[in-house]
């Protein structure tokens, strides 16, 4: 994919976060590998789905602006230590939409009741220790909660969601918020049940196995 289709990618995938109800205002952020040792990263302080494809940021593995204007996204740190780490990864997503951010402030692990997070994230969502924006300390805590799998909830926050590329990390944010929509309101009659121990790893195995196919 050309650099200038992967900006257009992100941005729309910007526009439609907002248009679903997955993100808000000036909230969240995205990136995307754009080539060794680069990545697109959304710019700080703009409201997201107003987000041009010409102002994304081009940053390297240290965070210097390589192309374009502004300050990148006070959340790199966080993306360029889930790169660094996850080489399957091509797209992080970091969005506060109502179920997911219901579940950070609960500081709820998202159990498996719905095959869909399995098959597309890898199991459950864990929820990943608190700690401030931008720092250092919640690289570390999300990088702990995500493990192998495509997504973690961040403590008082939101969600992070991640990918092969824009598409499916968005996919993965979808997936983890209707699913966490779907275990509130089943909290609110009585106990969610998990899905059965030998589907989740059977599926589990489904997702590893893509993934390493790739």
């Amino acid at each position: 994919m050309s650099l200038h289709t992967l900006r257009e990618r992100v941005a729309w995938a910007l526009r439609y976060m907002e248009e679903k109800g997955l993100n808000y205002g000036y909230s969240g952020n995205v990136s995307a590998r754009a080539g060794p040792g680069a990545y697109l990263i959304t710019p700080s302080g703009v409201r997201k789905a107003q987000v041009k494809p010409e102002d994304l940021l081009l940053v390297d593995g240290e965070g210097r602006v390589i192309e374009g204007s502004g300050k990148p996204s006070v959340e790199l740190p966080l993306h360029l230590a889930i790169y660094k780490a996850r080489p399957d990864v091509g797209a992080i997503i970091h969005a506060h939409p109502i179920y997911a951010t219901v579940l950070s402030v609960l500081r709820l692990d998202l159990e498996p009741v719905v095959e869909e997070l399995a098959l597309y994230v890898g199991g459950g969502v864990r929820v990943a220790d608190y700690a401030p924006s931008g720092t250092e300390k919640l690289a570390e805590n999300v990088l702990k909660a995500l493990g192998d799998r495509n997504a973690a909830i961040l403590a008082n926050h939101g969600v992070l969601a991640c990918g092969s590329d824009v598409d499916e990390a968005l996919n993965v944010l979808e997936c983890v918020e209707r699913a966490a929509q779907i275990y509130l309101l089943a909290k609110l009659v009585g106990e969610p049940t998990k899905l059965p121990k030998e589907v989740v790893e059977y599926e589990v195995a489904l997702f590893r196995r893509k993934r390493e196919q790739r």
